[in-house]
C-alpha cells in the first residue's frame, strides 16, 4: 500500500483522535485511537523511533520530478474515496509494533479480534505520524505527557507481588 496522505484529528464528541489513511489507490483506512490508547502506545512508538528506526546517515534521496513535497498545511484530500474496512472507523485496542527491515517497521493496528490495520512506516513517516498524534492530543486537551524521551525500564517487581492487569 503506497501512502499518498496521512492526517490525525480530533474529534471532540467522541474525545478520540481519528487517524486517516488515504493511499495512492483511492482507498481511505480510519482509525479512532482514544485517550488511553495512546498514553500505552506512545513508548513503543519512541522506542522505535530511539532503536530500530534511528535516524541514520545516508544520502539525500532524489524525489522524481512532479512529485509534491510533504507538508502539515496541506487539506486532506477528499476524492471520494473506497473504504475496505468500512467507512465507521476502526476502534483500535490492540496494538502490535515491530521491526520489519533493514528502517522499516509494522504498526498493526487492532479492534478486538474483528478488524485490524496494517502500517509500514520508516523513521520519517513514524516520526511524522507522531507529530501529528501529539498535536492533536494537544488540541483534545488530553493533558498527556507525550515526550520524545524513551521511558525508563520500570523495576523489578517483588518476587511475592502479584501481576497487575491493564484492563
Amino acid at each position: 500500500m503506497q501512502i499518498r496522505q496521512l492526517q490525525v484529528a480530533c474529534d471532540a464528541v467522541q474525545d478520540r483522535l481519528t487517524l486517516r489513511v488515504a493511499t495512492q489507490a483511492n482507498e481511505e483506512f480510519r482509525v479512532w485511537i482514544t485517550r488511553r490508547y495512546l498514553r500505552e502506545l506512545w513508548p513503543h512508538l519512541v522506542a522505535m523511533l530511539a532503536g530500530h528506526l534511528a535516524a541514520r546517515p545516508q544520502a539525500p534521496a532524489e524525489k522524481p520530478a512532479g512529485e509534491p513535497a510533504a507538508s502539515f498545511e496541506q487539506p486532506f484530500k477528499e476524492d471520494n474515496p473506497s473504504f475496505p474496512l468500512g467507512s465507521t472507523p476502526l476502534l483500535a485496542s490492540e496494538a502490535t509494533l515491530t521491526a520489519s527491515g533493514e528502517g522499516l517497521a509494522r504498526l498493526i493496528l487492532r479492534e478486538g479480534r474483528e478488524r485490524s490495520f496494517t502500517l509500514n512506516v520508516n523513521g520519517e513517516l513514524l516520526q511524522a505520524l507522531c507529530a501529528m498524534l501529539r498535536k492533536s492530543a494537544e488540541q483534545a486537551g488530553w493533558g498527556l505527557a507525550l515526550d520524545y524521551a524513551p521511558a525508563a525500564a520500570p523495576a523489578p517487581a517483588a518476587d511475592n507481588a502479584k501481576p497487575g492487569l491493564l484492563h
